[in-house]
C-alpha cells in the first residue's frame, strides 16, 4: 500500500529530536509498504512565507514545510494548512494516511477524507490525554481531539492506559493498542567488560516531571552510604542545572551529565551501564524501557501512565510515583544483587517479539488492510 504519514511532531531542523518515534514508525511501515512523510511547522525567524525542505531520509521521502510563523494562531493555522496543501500536491496519492497525535494539525487528514475520500488512522503518544492529566487540558484540545477522532477510522494509542483514556474522554472509534519501536540493530547486546562500580543510566528531555535531580540526588545519597554507584545521565534539555547540582554535590568522579547524543549514542550508553532508571511523574509509554531491555539491561521506573503494561517481572522493578525512598531502596537492592533479573537475552526476545521494526510492521498491516477492506465493503 501506498502509506502518508503525517504528524503534529516530527523531528526537523528546528526541533531535531521532537516526534522521533514518529519517524521510527514510518520506518518500521516502510518495510511492508511505500511510505512518504509530510510534515509542516512554523518558523519564527525565517523571512520567506514558506520554505521546502525535501529529501530522502533513512529511504523514506520526507517533505518538511517551514511556514512563517506569526504571533497570531489563527494566521499561523491557516498558514499550516496551506503548507499542508502545498506538500500534498508533490506526494503520490496515498492508499491510507497514518497521521499522529489528536492535534489541531490533524484537521489536515479529515480535510483529505472528506475531499479525496483517503481513509486515516491516527497513532496517539500524548501525555496531555491520559486520564491523569485530562482535568487539566484545555476544553478546546479535547474538542478537537474528540472531532478528529470522530472522523478517523481507526485510533491507535501506544499503550492500553492510554486507550482507556481516550474512552473516558468518550471517544467512540475503534481502538488497538500499537507500542513504539525499537530498532533492535541499534539496541542490542554486546559484551562488555563487567564495571566494578554499578553504573546507572537515565536519558530523557530533562523537562520537571522527569525528576533529573531527585536520581542525582539518589545517587549521591547511595555514595555518602558508601555503595560504589556511579551514573551517566543526560539528553537534549537543560543540562546545566544538572551540571550546577553535581558540582554542588562534589560528584564530578563517578556522575556525569551530557548533552543531547545520537540514537547510536543512547545505544552504547544502555550497552555500558548496568541498569536504566526512570522516575518519571508522567508517561505514555517511555521507549526507553524497550530500549533498555533490548540491550539486555534491567529498568528500575515509576508506576505511572503505561510503564506498569512494559515492566514485566524478572524484566525490571516498578516503584511509586515520587517515591526517593523506594527509588533508593531499589538502586541499592540493584547492588546487593537481592532483586534477580532475567539473562539479557530473555529481556531482548521480549522487545523483538512485540516491540521490533518487523513486529510493528505486522501489527499496522494488519490494521491498515482491516481498514481497506471495510471501505471495499461499503
Amino acid at each position: 500500500m501506498r502509506i502518508l504519514f503525517i504528524s503534529s511532531w516530527f523531528p526537523n531542523r528546528l526541533e531535531p529530536t521532537n516526534g522521533n518515534f514518529v519517524q521510527r514508525h514510518a520506518e518500521a511501515v516502510a518495510l511492508k509498504h511505500d511510505v512518504e512523510i509530510l510534515h509542516t511547522i512554523g518558523n519564527f525567524d525565517q523571512e520567506e512565507v514558506f520554505i521546502s525542505d525535501d529529501k530522502v531520509i533513512n529511504g523514506i521521502r520526507t517533505l518538511i514545510i517551514y511556514y512563517k510563523n506569526s504571533k497570531n494562531p489563527v494566521q499561523n493555522f491557516i498558514r499550516r494548512m496551506k503548507a499542508y496543501k502545498m506538500g500534498f500536491a508533490k506526494m503520490q496519492k496515498p492508499d491510507l494516511v497514518h497521521a499522529n497525535v489528536l492535534h489541531n494539525n490533524m484537521f489536515f487528514a479529515v480535510y483529505l477524507k472528506r475531499k479525496f475520500r483517503i481513509p486515516f488512522v491516527v497513532s496517539e503518544h500524548w501525555t496531555s490525554l491520559q486520564k491523569e492529566n485530562l482535568k487539566r487540558t484545555s476544553g478546546n484540545i479535547k474538542k478537537i481531539a474528540k472531532y478528529i477522532a470522530k472522523h478517523a477510522d481507526y485510533i491507535l494509542p501506544v499503550s492500553e492506559n492510554l486507550k482507556h483514556s481516550l474512552r473516558i474522554l468518550g471517544i467512540k472509534t475503534p481502538m488497538k493498542v500499537i507500542s513504539n519501536v525499537v530498532n533492535t540493530d541499534v539496541f542490542e547486546i554486546k559484551k562488555t567488560e563487567k564495571n566494578k562500580t554499578v553504573r546507572f543510566l537515565h536519558v530523557s528531555s530533562l523537562i520537571p516531571r522527569k525528576r533529573p535531580d531527585k536520581i542525582i540526588e539518589t545517587v549521591f545519597k547511595l555514595r555518602k552510604s558508601g555503595y560504589d554507584v556511579a551514573l551517566e545521565i543526560g539528553g537534549d534539555g537543560d543540562t546545566e542545572s544538572l551540571r550546577k547540582l553535581v558540582r554542588e554535590f562534589d560528584a564530578e568522579s563517578y556522575i556525569e551529565v551530557f548533552d543531547e547524543i545520537t540514537y547510536a549514542e543512547v545505544a552504547e550508553k544502555m550497552q555500558k551501564s548496568d541498569c536504566f532508571i526512570l522516575f518519571s511523574d508522567n508517561e505514555t509509554q517511555g521507549c526507553v524501557i524497550l530500549e533498555s531491555y533490548a540491550c539486555g539491561k534491567p529498568v528500575i521506573a515509576t508506576e505511572v501512565g503505561g510503564v506498569p503494561e512494559f515492566i514485566k517481572p524478572g524484566l525490571g522493578v516498578l516503584i511509586e510515583k515520587a517515591n526517593e525512598e523506594q527509588l533508593y531502596s531499589s538502586m541499592k537492592n540493584f547492588v546487593d544483587n537481592t532483586t534477580k533479573f532475567e539473562d539479557p537475552e530473555v529481556l531482548r526476545k521480549f522487545v523483538i517479539d512485540n516491540f521490533s521494526k518487523e513486529s510493528i510492521a505486522e501489527q499496522f498491516t494488519e490494521v491498515y488492510e482491516s481498514v481497506i477492506r471495510q471501505i471495499k465493503n461499503r
